[in-house]
């Protein structure tokens, strides 16, 4: 049995703070030894239910962060950037199930560290008339594979995110958001014991877990946090502007929808520099 493991950090017990998440952060080391062992945490629970092949997707700002050195020996990982699938990068459809590790809230809620893709970019991404997050459009992507999301882990309000998409899935709660950068936390050992069990539990199942899609066609509204980052984005042929901070454009098929949905990020992204 074959698992992919995406796994996050702000959704990670301990994490609160940009401090905690930016490379250069004072606290950024911590962070990433939390990580790596919710990443552990997750591979257990696969093994625990059968798993005989595990790929980790490192899916975080540089995609440097899990200490390899760290990372149980019976999970393959997949370091760098930049990636064609980004926080999806090395799924396909020979996998049997996803777990996504580490998880947050889309940009606009509640929930700890909220933001969708680039926190200085994107107030928010609608696709045919509905707001999704990472959660929402990672899951189209493993949808897109026939790949159930069978677990979550983050906070409570992330678990409710993940419940409104997938009624089925696991999640594992691994801290209480009380505002945006502040938590209350399980104790590292609790949480990955937590999510170890909820892993474990999705995977066995999965069969009661559908892959997540939506219809063709495809028609997607970034919304930007300022009129600057649109017109950068806005250069692109295929977009059209549909108010000072927002774009529209529409794909037939779901890749295509991700890889648009990432130009338009990155476009908007290279006005801040």
């Amino acid at each position: 049995m074959k698992l992919f493991i995406s796994a996050d950090i702000e959704g990670v017990s301990g994490v609160v703070h940009m401090e905690h998440t930016m490379r250069d952060g004072r606290e950024h080391d911590r962070a990433r030894m939390l990580m790596t062992e919710e990443v552990n945490a997750a591979i257990r629970g696969a093994l625990d239910a059968g798993a005989t092949e595990i790929v980790v997707n490192d899916s975080h700002g540089t995609m440097r962060n899990i200490i390899p050195e760290s990372l149980l020996p019976e999970a393959e990982l997949i370091i760098g950037s930049p990636k064609r699938l980004s926080m999806m990068q090395g799924i396909d459809e020979t996998f049997d199930a996803a777990l996504f590790v580490g998880y947050h809230t889309q940009a606009g809620e509640n929930g700890i560290l909220s933001h969708s893709y680039d926190s200085r970019v994107v107030k928010g991404i609608t696709i045919n008339g509905v707001k999704y997050g990472e959660l929402g459009v990672n899951s189209l992507i493993a949808g897109h594979f026939n790949v159930p999301v069978v677990m979550v882990s983050g906070c409570q309000l992330l678990a409710l995110e993940a419940k409104a998409l997938s009624p089925n899935i696991e999640t594992a709660i691994v801290k209480k958001s009380v505002f945006r950068t502040t938590a209350q936390n399980l104790h590292p050992a609790r949480a990955q014991e937590i999510i170890r069990e909820k892993a474990a539990a999705g995977i066995r199942k999965r069969s009661e877990i559908e892959p997540f899609a939506i219809k063709a066609p495809f028609h997607v509204e970034v919304e930007f946090l300022q009129p600057g980052l649109a017109d950068a984005a806005d250069i692109s042929p295929l977009v059209a502007r549909t108010s000072p901070s927002s774009i529209t454009f529409t794909a037939n098929e779901i890749m295509a929808c991700y890889q648009m949905l990432r130009v338009v990020i990155s476009m908007a992204g290279s006005a801040l520099s």
